[in-house]
């Protein structure tokens, strides 16, 4: 009982906190411009993340379809500041952005929400079977929340602060959640992915990672 009621109240808390961002972003519509922001990415981000935002190649997230105001989030996190420090550190994305303003930002950030994903598909027993009970309950012993309590029952995310995550490429996820685990990766709010991470075993983190890759 004592754990159960830890584990609500620790998926309680995300909830109110992915509530707040929400409502954040829910105020007016998001700014940017497609159009506009096409030229750059078919030619600057295509060598990376595919000229419609479908990355071929599995170490790069798919952009296609994501929210516009967690990609623009991210970008902002690479940019460096005037001191040359930056919140998300990434040798590659932290060169790549830093010319590039808040409005461009929105411009790309815009296209890429307006593309359409590819599909994935989970390819594991281990990812059907741990990776969907991890995803849908959690883990009431470890404290660990149900995955689709922030990220939605089909990996929609919440638009102001959770990324979609249904379809991924899996050795992505797989890698940030390794680096969310050992602190590599410090940008999410209130810590929640790291805290989240921490309770993940090599094993589960696999499975996740692969039961995610066929959400749609």
């Amino acid at each position: 009982m004592a754990r159960s009621l830890r584990l609500l109240l620790s998926l309680g808390s995300i909830v109110l906190a992915a509530s707040a961002h929400a409502n954040e972003g829910a105020t007016q519509p998001y700014p940017g411009d497609a159009a506009r922001g096409q030229p750059i990415t078919a030619t600057v981000c295509a060598a990376c993340h595919g000229p419609d935002g479908n990355s071929p190649t599995t170490a790069y997230p798919k952009l296609a379809a994501q929210h516009a105001t967690y990609l623009f989030k991210q970008m902002k996190n690479f940019k460096p500041d005037t001191n040359g420090k930056v919140e998300r550190d990434n040798a590659i994305m932290n060169g790549m952005i830093a010319p590039y303003t808040e409005e461009q930002m929105k411009d790309f950030a815009a296209y890429f929400a307006a593309q359409k994903q590819s599909g994935g598909e989970t390819r594991t027993p281990e990812g059907r079977e741990l990776g969907k009970k991890l995803w849908r309950a959690g883990d009431a012993d470890k404290g660990l929340p149900a995955c689709a309590g922030c990220h939605g029952p089909a990996g929609a995310g919440l638009p102001a602060q959770f990324p979609r995550l249904g379809g991924q490429h899996p050795e992505y996820i797989e890698a940030q959640l390794r680096a969310f685990r050992v602190g590599e990766r410090a940008n999410d709010p209130n810590q929640m992915m790291r805290m989240v991470a921490a309770k993940l075993t090599d094993t589960e983190i696999r499975a996740l990672a692969d039961y995610i890759a066929g959400l749609h």
